[in-house]
């Protein structure tokens, strides 16, 4: 059997409800599901699940994979995004899969480099 926690491989199904907690240690959210780069590989965006209660009425906001780390100490992802930035992230567009402004508004807010450079 595979441990999870110390293992440096996770399939995707064991990252789809992980928390996710803020540089504070203070929990914000867990991760809804990955969206992937079909010709890269790379993982574009992780979809967190924010607010809500017991699954309804969250907000739903893609962050930069990359803005997050797992801490093997909390079971979960540390980001250092804050809550105003998910609230003021730009909004998804009807066709978000093929905005290439869209992405790259999305990597400027949050300060990272783009997946696919």
């Amino acid at each position: 059997m595979v441990d999870h926690v110390t293992s440096t491989l996770i399939t995707s199904d064991q990252v789809n409800g992980t928390e996710v907690y803020g540089a504070g240690g203070a929990h914000v959210g867990s991760i809804d599901h990955l969206v992937i780069d079909k010709n890269s590989g790379n993982i574009a965006y992780a979809v967190m699940g924010f607010g809500g209660f017991l699954g309804m009425a969250q907000d739903h906001y893609s962050i930069p994979w990359k803005s997050l780390r797992y801490d093997t100490s909390l079971g979960g992802y540390v980001t250092g995004i804050t809550q105003e930035q998910l609230e003021s992230a730009p909004a998804r567009t009807e066709n978000w899969q093929n905005d290439r402004k869209w992405e790259e508004d999305t990597y400027a807010h949050y300060g990272m480099p783009y997946y696919w450079m």
